[in-house]
């Protein structure tokens, strides 16, 4: 199991750009996570994620669908430092598509969603494994502060499970704020 997530994680960020999808934008962000959890206190922490955006207009105007906005496929590489209940990290990726309509010059909300896998070293009553699933969405929006340039925050909702692969798997849901820097090509 973990050599077939591995391998599909490597294939995704390298096979990406070698079939043709442009890098248009790199975003940095960082923020606080919590949830609660049986039997202890919160589980908190500050996330780190590093999103590398790519055009997926190419994929989806072959299947007929032609967005107004911006459409992004993400690769999102983190490491996010776990506070509460006890100081812990969480290390994996985010494989995402963003939709981005501009409102004005400077305001671009978007909505993004997808699967991340992860490994944690937390134990939890929720989580048999530390190897887990990571199903989330969210909004946000980008204040361009210059053309390739944006300040952007985002809310994103995220459930944390290890798929029912073992038990227990009581799921931990997540509540993300984040803020960063976004630089666009």
């Amino acid at each position: 199991m973990k050599k077939s997530v591995t391998t599909i994680i490597l294939l995704c960020v390298f096979l990406l750009p070698v079939k043709g999808y442009a890098l248009e934008a790199i975003e940095v962000f960082s923020g606080y996570l919590k949830a609660n959890i049986r039997d202890k206190n919160a589980y908190a922490g500050m996330p780190l994620f590093i999103s590398f955006n790519f055009d997926a207009k190419p994929t989806f105007n072959t299947i007929g669908v032609n967005p107004k906005g911006d459409l992004h496929f993400i690769v999102e590489p983190f490491l996010n430092t776990i506070i509460s209940p006890d100081n812990n990290v969480e290390i994996g990726s985010n494989f995402l598509i963003k939709y981005a309509y501009p409102l004005t010059k400077r305001l671009h909300p978007y909505v993004k969603g997808g699967l991340g896998v992860l490994f944690m070293t937390q134990h939890t009553r929720e989580q048999s494994t530390q190897y887990n699933f990571l199903p989330q969405a969210g909004g946000g929006i980008h204040f361009f502060l210059k053309e390739t340039i944006a300040l952007s925050c985002e809310y994103r909702y995220r459930h944390l499970s290890n798929a029912s692969f073992k038990s227990p798997n009581k799921g931990i849901d997540t509540n993300l704020i984040l803020c960063g820097i976004s630089f666009f090509y």
